[in-house]
C-alpha cells in the first residue's frame, strides 16, 4: 500500500530537529531505522504532515561508558547493540535479547531508540530496558530531561516522550555479577513475542539475593513482575523458584487477540519466568 503524502526534512543537529518536531506539533513523527514507522505509513495507520528524519544527526550512535553506566546512543542499531563488547561484557541481558529482534535485515536497520520510542508491548526491548532499570535522555524545546524506564512506557503505543522531544541516548546501569536469561514464546520465527521474560538474578551464598523481572506483552505496556520478584528473594534450589514464578502475572493485563487468550498468555508468564530464572541464576 502507498503511504499518505507529508512532507520531509533531515536535520542535521538535535537542536535542529527539536525545532522541526516543535513547528509541526502533534503531527510529527521521528524517522530512525524506519523498521516501525514506514510499516504504519504504508499501512495507513499513521498520517503525519511531517517526518523528521534523524539518521545524519552526529553523535546519536555508539556505546560508552560513563563511570558504573553504559551510554548507547538512540540511534545505535541492533547489530551494533549485538555485537559491542561493552554491551555483551555489562549489560549482557541487552545483547541477548537484542538477538532475538526480528531477522538480521530489520537488526541491520533497527535502532535501540526507535524500538523503545515507539513503546510497543509486544516489542522485546522496553521489558528489558525495565529489568535493567534503564532511563532515557530526551531534548526538547525545554531543554533536556532523564526519564526512568518505568515511567516511560506509558500505554499502548504511548510513551512519556513528548511530541517536540528527541529521544537521543539510553543509559543503563552497569549489570556485572548478575546472571541473565530472555525467553520468549512465538507463533513464528521472526514474529512478535506472543509472551516475552527478560530475567537478572544476583546470588550470594548459593541463594538468590534479587531478581528483576520484566514482562514483554502481558498488557497495554511492558511491566515488572514484582510479586514474582519478592517472591524469588531467597530461593535456593529450581523448586522454590517454580513455586515464586507462579505469581509471574499477578497485576498484569494481558491481552486477548488471534495469538493468545489474556489466560494462555498469563500460563506462558508462568511458566517463561520460571525457565528464565532458573537459567539467570545458573539453576537450570
Amino acid at each position: 500500500m502507498i503511504p499518505p503524502a507529508f512532507e520531509y526534512t533531515r536535520p542535521t543537529s538535535v537542536d535542529a530537529a527539536v525545532r522541526a518536531l516543535a513547528a509541526a506539533g502533534d503531527e510529527a513523527k521521528v524517522l530512525a531505522g524506519g523498521q516501525s514507522l514506514l510499516p504504519l505509513l504504508r499501512l495507513r495507520l499513521a498520517f503525519p504532515e511531517l517526518v523528521v528524519d534523524v539518521g545524519r544527526i552526529p553523535g546519536l550512535r555508539g556505546v560508552r561508558e560513563d563511570g558504573g553506566t553504559l551510554v548507547v546512543g538512540a540511534m545505535t542499531t541492533h547489530h551494533d547493540v549485538i555485537r559491542e563488547p561493552l554491551v555483551r561484557r555489562h549489560a549482557g541481558l541487552l545483547a541477548a535479547a537484542t538477538a532475538t529482534v526480528a531477522d538480521p535485515a530489520v537488526r541491520h536497520r533497527g535502532t535501540l531508540g526507535g524500538s523503545l520510542a515507539h513503546a510497543d508491548p509486544a516489542g522485546d526491548l522496553p521489558a528489558v530496558l525495565l529489568a535493567l532499570e534503564g532511563e532515557l535522555i530526551v531534548v526538547g524545546p525545554r531543554g533536556r530531561r532523564a526519564i526512568p524506564a518505568r515511567d516511560f512506557f506509558v500505554d499502548y503505543l504511548q510513551s512519556a516522550l513528548a511530541p517536540d522531544e528527541l529521544l537521543v541516548e539510553v543509559r543503563i546501569p552497569k549489570a556485572d555479577g548478575w546472571g541473565f536469561r530472555y525467553e520468549k514464546f512465538q507463533r513464528v520465527a521472526q514474529a512478535w513475542a506472543v509472551v516475552g521474560v527478560a530475567a537478572l538474578v544476583r546470588r550470594e551464598d548459593g541463594h538468590i539475593a534479587e531478581a528483576r523481572v520484566g514482562l514483554t506483552n502481558m498488557g497495554p505496556a511492558p511491566v515488572r513482575a514484582s510479586a514474582a520478584e519478592e517472591a524469588l528473594a531467597g530461593a535456593g534450589d529450581a523448586r522454590a523458584v517454580a513455586r515464586a514464578a507462579q505469581s509471574a502475572a499477578v497485576g498484569t493485563r494481558p491481552s486477548q487477540d488471534l495469538s493468545a487468550s489474556p489466560e494462555y498468555r498469563a500460563h506462558l508468564a508462568r511458566v517463561l519466568t520460571r525457565r528464565a530464572v532458573l537459567a539467570a541464576a545458573g539453576m537450570g
